[in-house]
């Protein structure tokens, strides 16, 4: 590798109202280097690319490509200046055939024909990097890595001389991640630079030549990957010192209400979501799931809600199986959820917030007696959630969707409560509130703690820490380890987060 960087950010900065998402970042990534790009959830990492690409512009800081400022107004912009991108969510049509995907991301594609001549280019490119790809196959019918390949394809075809990939290997059999690294060897072989976006430590350490960490919008350190280890790059992503107690053991436990064995469930790209998965929880205890977002969080939370099929394995909630069961058997079973978007699960927006209140239970005294809406019943509830739960509104027949983000969770999570559930899935429970709003969540969590039993997933490590009596750690869909709060450093949870063993 040459020594003047063929990108360099210096002091990048960006808000997005209050919060300060990158404060003042350089970065510089040399010719034929892949340059590493760790973080924990809002560390920053996505911002930063999106400044890269185009999406976004900073606040303030400069961007030198070759030497030369740039100001990248969008993401044409960027793939003029050489910068290509795959993002972590596939962008493709899956009823139209790969060349036809291809066709639509390329800049200077006919308008009349435009398949002509593509197939052999990307016959070219897929015999220079090893990709293998079939032009007329429909995007529907392939696998995850053959998508991911598909995804590479339309950025290789123009000519990047920086790639970014944002957790490539996020739904790849290893088979297909080792693919996947001979391709990016292949890449910057040949003098061009890539940057790795990912959250598992093995891979950073197996592919990278050096490391970028970032932590709370700003660069923690860079290193060069031969010579550090996994147990330096988790103490830059999280900090050292123990993780504190929280309020374990403030309440006194019962009998064992919901137990997980061996849950294997298969996600949207078709692979394995979770794998064996295995856990339990007991009344009057907050179980957390900690890890890096789409890491299987959302596939548990739906395989015990119902919303997805369980390919193996059981979920018992007191004694009774509820694998295969329909979402209402298993809500009137005793399961209550706040789900982890609530604008698009968690509330009708069109509809009021005394509709909503009722939502689960509506069939059901007291709000239907012989097959009729008990609208006094209907309505008394609705008023007594937004007192309890303190929801700014003018009355319980205000539309959700003129309600703040805030408010809408006050009302799930007291719609959700208020059902006094054996068990209670909250999924990012506090995301996105004011310190005033996620303070109130937190409390009612507690409260609800002395009669239920809690699986609490959060992103927020000191969330988790301050209301859990048990933390277990989920990487590629598996568990990686399971401890009490003030039993293990930050560093040991950020080595769990990124997939690696630890001895507790």
């Amino acid at each position: 590798m040459h020594d003047r960087p063929v990108l360099q950010l210096d002091a990048i900065s960006r808000s997005f109202g209050p919060v300060q998402a990158l404060s003042e970042v350089s970065i510089d990534l040399k010719p034929g280097e892949i340059l590493g790009l760790l973080g924990a959830n809002g560390a920053g990492k996505s911002t930063l690319m999106n400044i890269l690409c185009g999406l976004h512009r900073p606040d303030s800081g400069q961007i030198n490509i070759n030497g030369s400022k740039a100001d990248i107004r969008s993401p044409a912009e960027a793939a003029g200046l050489g910068i290509g991108m795959v993002h972590q969510h596939f962008m493709l049509v899956p009823n139209m055939t790969v060349s036809e995907n291809i066709a639509l991301s390329l800049l200077h594609c006919p308008f009349f024909n435009p398949l002509s001549g593509l197939e052999k280019s990307i016959r070219e490119r897929s015999e220079q990097f090893g990709l293998t790809i079939s032009p007329d196959e429909f995007v529907i019918n392939l696998s995850a890595g053959e998508r991911q390949r598909v995804e590479l394809m339309k950025v290789l075809l123009l000519s990047p001389r920086i790639l970014i990939l944002d957790e490539p290997t996020s739904v790849l059999t290893p088979r297909e991640a080792a693919a996947l690294f001979a391709v990016l060897r292949r890449f910057s072989s040949e003098g061009r630079s890539a940057i790795f976006i990912s959250h598992k430590l093995e891979e950073v350490m197996q592919i990278t030549n050096r490391v970028a960490v970032m932590k709370n919008g700003r660069l923690s350190g860079v290193v060069t990957t031969k010579e550090t280890d996994s147990h330096e790059l988790a103490r830059l992503m999280l900090g050292s010192g123990t993780a504190g107690a929280g309020n374990a053991g403030c309440v006194r436990q019962g009998d064992k209400t919901l137990d997980v064995s061996s849950l294997t469930v298969i996600g949207d790209s078709g692979t394995q979501a979770l794998t064996n998965v295995s856990f339990c929880i007991r009344s009057g205890e907050i179980l957390g799931i900690a890890g890096v977002s789409g890491n299987g969080q959302r596939e548990l939370s739906e395989a015990i809600c119902g919303l997805r099929p369980v390919h193996s394995g059981r979920i018992f909630l007191n004694g009774i199986d509820l694998a295969g069961k329909s979402v209402r058997s298993i809500n009137e079973a005793g399961v209550s959820a706040i789900p982890e978007e609530r604008i698009h699960y968690g509330v009708a927006a069109g509809l009021s917030i005394t509709d909503n209140a009722i939502l689960k239970d509506y069939y059901q005294q007291p709000f239907s007696v012989n097959h009729m809406l008990q609208n006094e019943a209907a309505r008394n509830h609705a008023s007594g959630i937004i007192m309890q739960y303190q929801v700014s509104a003018p009355g319980q027949d205000t539309p959700v969707r003129y309600l703040s983000g805030g408010n809408i969770q006050k009302v799930i999570a007291g719609r959700e409560i208020e059902r006094r559930p054996i068990l209670l899935i909250a999924s990012h429970p506090t995301y996105g509130l004011d310190v005033g709003a996620t303070d109130f969540i937190r409390s009612q969590l507690l409260l609800l703690r002395h009669s239920s039993a809690i699986l609490l997933i959060s992103e927020s490590i000191d969330e988790l820490i301050r209301l859990c009596d048990r933390i277990a750690v989920i990487c590629a869909g598996r568990i990686t380890g399971e401890f009490l709060p003030g039993e293990v450093t930050l560093e040991q949870i950020g080595l769990m987060m990124g997939g690696e063993s630890v001895n507790l």
